[in-house]
């Protein structure tokens, strides 16, 4: 290697130490991360990485080692890692900015549009490999092999254009490898460092769930005895202990529950709240954050609160107070106390649904029936508070979505209900267990419906228990999971309502020995008793094959 080459080494190490100091100071911006890490791309965010990339593009070329008349430069970091990471949009816009940079500028020399042009080339390169890119298990290499490409066609293209053709020979003798292998190593480089970056960012949202779940198990069995300043206070001691934060605050409409920190002198239990922020809150339903202290609205001077995330608490879709995260600190609120902040909200909801089920199941009359309906899974019902919680912050509708139907099924499960429901009304009450059981599990679970039936009567909660033991003990522990399968159709002599699935299966002699018969044989046993031995459950399973429950129901009910 020549004095030359090692020269153009140093003088690309110094301009990539540069461009790596920047690219790690912008992503930590939140515009910057929004566009690279977003779930889903605008193009506003095209727009900003286009721009973003080409301008790194021209700090390549200022910074780059005059040779001959040209320049060796790390342009090609930008363009390529451009295409790669962002997407074609942004990895040929940015080589459009700074290729017609590069083609424009006085230093631009005998290889100006030969070199303007090989900037947009490598831009295509990027763009070209960008679908081989988001899949490649090391794509650090793939990186480095895109560059080496798109590098190799800069050089040919020097060779095909720039005049005198001696001159051009001579320039990429020298500029040639240095490039090729720097730039290369610069781009892999930077993909390691965005993956790094990236991952960081997976762990904080993988240590804000845990966070949140190992709060929300503390505080459901308080909770779950309603809303009050006994709860409440109990509650913020909980996050308060869990948490950095420096203040926490509970609120039942506009009245203070419990405050624990930093404020508590005045931000006292039964008085009325003191922030605009939170009146924001409760009259939008929407939660609300500020970073400085103007923007809490607290009317107490000398209040230390500088910072806060306030989030509603909602019971049946009505807001009935709010969760509030201070500190102490302007521009305290950082993505860690606004996720806790979300899903906190969210699961102290639903602990309130459960306080309201709670409170509705003191009412029911027949003591046989109220001890089904209070078989809700707790496993189940953890399960799902924490796929809730998953879909917080990447589709909170679908979290909405999901809430909405634990709160249906609870509500169907604790109200009191008449003896006989119609059909269409019992399979409300299963649709809204399986939607979250499908949200669960995702493409592993199937459900289809071939309801030919008319809409009779039959007693609340039998088809429910058939559903969930389908679920739990055949589908679920199924590898590939299955598919369930719900058909109602009606005879002259009577309803035949089928659930079957696809799971693995088990033996009917042993399954209620083994724990997993209890709710079929309590859909049995009331069948009988009020249809008589020749109506009830008929259950057939072939282990490693599936599971059918057959339930039938005379046209005219015996007394």
């Amino acid at each position: 290697m020549s004095d030359i080459h090692v020269k153009i080494m140093l003088g690309l190490v110094n301009s990539l130490s540069l461009m790596f100091v920047i690219a790690f100071l912008l992503s930590n911006t939140k515009p910057f991360r929004r566009a690279v890490y977003g779930d889903k791309q605008t193009w506003r965010g095209t727009v900003l990485l286009s721009v973003v990339f080409g301008l790194f593009g021209i700090l390549g070329t200022y910074h780059g080692f005059p040779v001959d008349g040209a320049i060796a430069n790390s342009r090609a970091v930008a363009v390529v890692a451009a295409g790669l990471w962002a997407g074609p949009a942004a990895g040929i816009g940015a080589g459009v900015i700074a290729g017609l940079h590069r083609y424009a500028i006085d230093i631009g020399g005998f290889t100006a549009f030969a070199c303007g042009l090989a900037t947009v080339v490598k831009g295509v390169v990027g763009a070209l490999a960008h679908r081989y890119f988001i899949r490649a298990k090391h794509r650090a290499v793939v990186g480095f092999w895109a560059t080496v490409l798109g590098e190799s066609l800069q050089m040919l293209i020097i060779l095909a254009l720039a005049r005198p053709f001696t001159a051009a020979v001579s320039l990429v003798e020298k500029i040639g490898l240095p490039m090729i292998f720097m730039n290369a190593v610069g781009v892999a480089l930077f993909v390691l460092l965005q993956e790094t970056i990236y991952r960081d960012r997976e762990r904080e949202a993988a240590y804000q769930s845990e966070l949140a779940l190992k709060i929300a198990n503390k505080t459901l069995p308080i909770l779950r005895r309603g809303l009050s300043r006994a709860t409440a206070a109990e509650a913020c001691k909980i996050i308060f202990a869990e948490t950095e934060v420096d203040a926490v605050a509970i609120t039942a409409g506009r009245e203070v529950l419990a405050h624990f920190g930093a404020g508590a002198d005045h931000h006292q239990v039964g008085e009325a709240i003191q922030t605009h922020l939170t009146e924001l809150v409760l009259a939008t339903g929407r939660q609300q954050e500020a970073q400085v202290a103007q923007e809490i609205g607290c009317l107490h001077p000398g209040c230390p609160l500088q910072s806060a995330i306030i989030v509603p608490l909602t019971l049946k879709g009505a807001v009935v107070g709010s969760l509030k995260l201070y500190r102490t600190r302007s521009q305290g609120i950082t993505p860690v106390e606004r996720q806790l902040a979300e899903g906190l909200g969210s699961l102290f909801s639903t602990q309130l649904e459960l306080a309201e089920k709670d409170m509705q199941e003191k009412l029911l009359a027949s003591a046989e029936l109220r001890a089904l309906q209070a078989q809700i899974n707790p496993h189940f019902l953890f399960n799902a508070l924490n796929t809730v919680v998953s879909f917080c912050r990447t589709q909170p509708e679908t979290a909405r979505r999901l809430l909405l139907n634990l709160a249906d099924l609870l509500r169907q499960n604790f109200v009191h209900h008449p003896d006989m429901v119609t059909l269409s009304k019992e399979l409300e009450h299963v649709e809204a267990y399986l939607e979250i059981e499908k949200a669960r599990f995702s493409s592993k679970l199937q459900v289809e419906y071939d309801l030919k039936s008319e809409d009779f009567l039959l007693p609340p909660f039998i088809l429910q228990p058939l559903v969930e033991n389908a679920v739990r003990h055949g589908i679920q522990p199924h590898p590939r999971g299955g598919v369930l399968h719900i058909a109602a159709e009606s005879s002259v002599t009577c309803h035949t309502v089928t659930i079957q699935d696809s799971g693995v299966g088990f033996d009917v002699n042993n399954a209620v020995t083994s724990g997993n018969g209890i709710g079929l044989s309590n859909v049995n046993q009331r069948l009988r008793s009020l249809y008589g031995p020749q109506f009830g459950l008929d259950i057939q399973s072939v282990p490693g094959q599936g599971t059918t429950c057959q339930v039938r129901i005379p046209r005219r009910e015996v007394a």
